[in-house]
């Protein structure tokens, strides 16, 4: 697709691909009205090696939040009770019970996560022609990611573009055409089919981790799909979409005139779920060994209440 990408633009896909009643006035969980019994049952039967791959990167202090966006930062895990308490007896007489505990505090985003419908505005709207004002200082009260709970699972395709290119890594500001991802899916022998989620391997994670150093990886400069993707996205009728970068889209953006285009479209206006920060690497060298790209998915997002995402772990098995 020949897209000039602006405001114009992105307020015509806005209306084109727009989901909002689609699934009545009270829906608040978009594209994974995608996912059924049906097409979970059937993701099941994938499952022939038994052999699982950890898709979330580490909650500590060496991960990506070192880059351009400002606002989050990567997980602080403070100790609570340790062993040196336990052999000091300093819980003998309180609690009469010697153990260790712990706390995490992180920006539900600052790892590989889930974005929820209630995370991205068009305007003065979210998913499904909710108020913005429905998201205050008490959480999410419209699309909090709590709504997606038993929905993070079905079949799952990985599209190795990196490895289709004959790259390690796409380079920075490439931008993944709609044609490139039908390419690579024909070439790996996979359909994409209504209630998938796709997993795009660009190879920036591993870029990153080979070189020891995160740099820009929040928020600056990334390869990624195309703003002509959420017209992709809307055909495929795909419950999600994941990437192994920061925000799955192509950063430098196509256009000045705003910040992340691809996300005014497919979250408030298709409602379409987004996963990021993929580490895909065991997966994707699997897959090329064995020419299987496609496997039973499962993230359920933790169930935060009034959550503009969550973070996750998501499995895929083969």
């Amino acid at each position: 697709m020949d897209i000039k990408v602006g405001k114009a633009a992105i307020y015509e896909a806005a209306e084109k691909l727009s989901n909002w009643g689609r699934w009545g006035a009270d829906d608040q969980i978009g594209t994974l009205n995608f996912v059924t019994e049906e097409t979970v049952a059937a993701a099941a039967k994938l499952v022939r090696k038994g052999k699982t791959f950890a898709l979330g990167i580490p909650l500590d202090q060496k991960g990506p939040q070192s880059g351009l966006f400002g606002g989050r930062w990567n997980p602080i895990h403070t100790m609570l009770a340790t062993g040196t308490d336990a052999i000091a007896g300093r819980f003998d007489e309180t609690n009469k019970l010697r153990y260790a505990d712990d706390a995490l505090n992180m920006p539900v985003q600052a790892a590989t996560h889930w974005d929820s419908l209630g995370h991205i505005f068009l305007d003065d709207k979210m998913y499904n022609g909710y108020d913005a004002k429905l998201v205050d200082g008490g959480g999410v009260h419209k699309c909090g990611i709590e709504h997606t709970r038993a929905k993070m699972v079905g079949r799952g395709v990985l599209l190795d573009v990196a490895r289709f290119k004959g790259v390690d890594s796409l380079p920075d500001g490439y931008g993944i055409s709609n044609d490139e991802l039908d390419a690579t899916a024909a070439a790996q022998g996979v359909e994409i089919r209504r209630g998938d989620f796709v997993i795009v391997r660009t190879g920036h994670m591993e870029r990153c981790l080979k070189d020891g150093a995160w740099g820009g990886y929040a928020g600056g400069d990334a390869p990624g799909v195309k703003f002509e993707n959420c017209y992709w996205c809307h055909e495929k009728e795909i419950a999600a979409i994941c990437s192994d970068t920061w925000g799955v889209e192509v950063r430098p953006n196509e256009t000045d005139e705003v910040n992340q285009p691809w996300h005014w479209v497919v979250i408030p206006a298709m409602g379409l779920t987004m996963g990021e920060m993929f580490y895909l690497k065991e997966l994707a060298e699997d897959c090329a060994a064995d020419k299987v790209y496609e496997f039973f998915f499962c993230g359920p997002p933790l169930v935060i209440t009034g959550g503009t995402g969550s973070p996750i772990n998501p499995q895929a098995i083969k």
